[in-house]
């Protein structure tokens, strides 16, 4: 009996992927590979951060996800100017003279910290504990935020000036970096027709749901093989581990954490599920490692000085790093 309910679990998982996965194709034109690992991140429960030039689509994308899961839905535009309080919230004084705690835009179930390398390190570092902890603590409270809860970060890589890159702490909090490119001309003529413009409507699906579809695939086994394959992958990227390669000693100063090889492993459960699967294989885990692992990578002068980057490292360290057991 109870392998028959893993059964239906694995097959009712991978209609609702299909069904969002669709719905948001219809929202978003051209940009399959991005949309269907965003909600990969959000089954495996982690941030994402967007990169990519203005007018992509990041923010449809985004607040189309949340109407699927009809999830309430926060945006904060990062300015310089922006402070902590802006974002977590404050005491107020009421008029009879007590003070009350009034939320601030962080407590929503899905984040969109729009451009969050224009805000100062100081309000980038107010969103580490709520996105690690799901918690805001403020003048010795607690204040725990809605379940569920995810930040969507976005950044624009072509205007670097006036920016604060995020810090590798605050980087390392995001399962998955995507990179949003522009659209092929076929996607073009598609989102230049008129009849895109308008909203789609597709059948919400209960933020209770999206809950328990977290917490199958946080029950699901994985074999040691394709354990160790992750911990190799993660170790790979640190030019002080024996698994790492003489690119990654050459340009890497710092590489991936512990955190990296847990996000491999979520990642990988998350695809395999949408393929009716209960198991996990390497390849599951090798489909989700280069926006796992590049932007927890910190590259050296070197690397700038021969325009080596960290994407092409992580497809070097795929291609050294076997699948399957360790030899």
């Amino acid at each position: 009996m109870e392998a028959e309910q893993v059964e239906r679990n694995v097959q009712a998982f991978g209609e609702l992927f299909r069904g969002i996965e669709t719905s948001l194709g219809k929202t978003i034109v051209g940009q399959r590979d991005v949309v269907q690992s965003l909600v990969v991140g959000i089954l495996a429960g982690g941030h994402v951060l967007l990169e990519g030039a203005p007018g992509l689509g990041k923010t449809r994308l985004v607040k189309a996800l949340s109407d699927i899961f009809s999830l309430k839905f926060g945006r904060i535009q990062c300015t310089p100017d922006l402070m902590p309080v802006d974002i977590l919230g404050t005491n107020v004084l009421s008029t009879e003279g007590s003070t009350r705690f009034q939320p601030g835009p962080v407590f929503v179930n899905i984040l969109l910290a729009d451009e969050v390398n224009r805000a100062t390190p100081k309000t980038q570092s107010a969103l580490l504990e709520a996105m690690e902890e799901r918690t805001v603590t403020l003048y010795g409270q607690t204040h725990p935020l809605p379940r569920p809860f995810f930040v969507v970060a976005t950044q624009n890589p072509l205007e670097m000036e006036g920016t604060y890159p995020l810090p590798e702490a605050q980087l390392d909090r995001f399962l998955f970096k995507l990179v949003i490119d522009h659209p092929q001309m076929a996607d073009m003529r598609q989102i230049l027709d008129p009849s895109m413009m308008m909203p789609h409507h597709a059948k919400p699906i209960p933020g209770e749901q999206l809950l328990k579809m977290q917490d199958t695939v946080t029950r699901m086994p994985i074999a040691a093989p394709v354990r160790d394959y992750a911990i190799r992958l993660y170790r790979a990227t640190n030019p002080q581990f024996e698994e790492s390669n003489p690119v990654v000693k050459k340009y890497v100063r710092y590489g991936a954490s512990p955190r990296g090889a847990q996000a491999l492993v979520s990642a990988g459960r998350v695809w395999a599920m949408t393929q009716g699967r209960y198991h996990v294989s390497s390849a599951d885990i090798k489909k989700s490692a280069i926006s796992v692992l590049r932007h927890r990578m910190v590259l050296n002068f070197e690397a700038e000085a021969d325009s080596v980057t960290a994407l092409q490292v992580v497809e070097q360290i795929l291609e050294q790093v076997q699948e399957g057991p360790a030899r």
